[in-house]
């Protein structure tokens, strides 16, 4: 009997124990990575100057 009521006693101190449940921080959610996409600076003069290098030198060659 003395068993019986000092299990009693343990589950009931226990249970005070954990009635609030889980005591940590929120949870926190990481930053989303944006991953902005960039155009190459070169990318528009490029053409212009090798169109610009072909009639130079289709002019030099006449």
């Amino acid at each position: 009997m003395k068993k019986i009521a000092l299990a009693a006693a343990l589950s009931v101190a226990g249970t005070g124990a954990f009635a609030g449940g889980m005591v940590a921080e929120p949870p926190m959610m990481e930053p989303a990575v944006v991953v902005e996409e960039s155009s190459a600076a070169s990318g528009g003069f490029v053409i212009p100057l090798l169109l610009l290098a072909v009639v130079a030198a289709v002019a030099a060659t006449d």
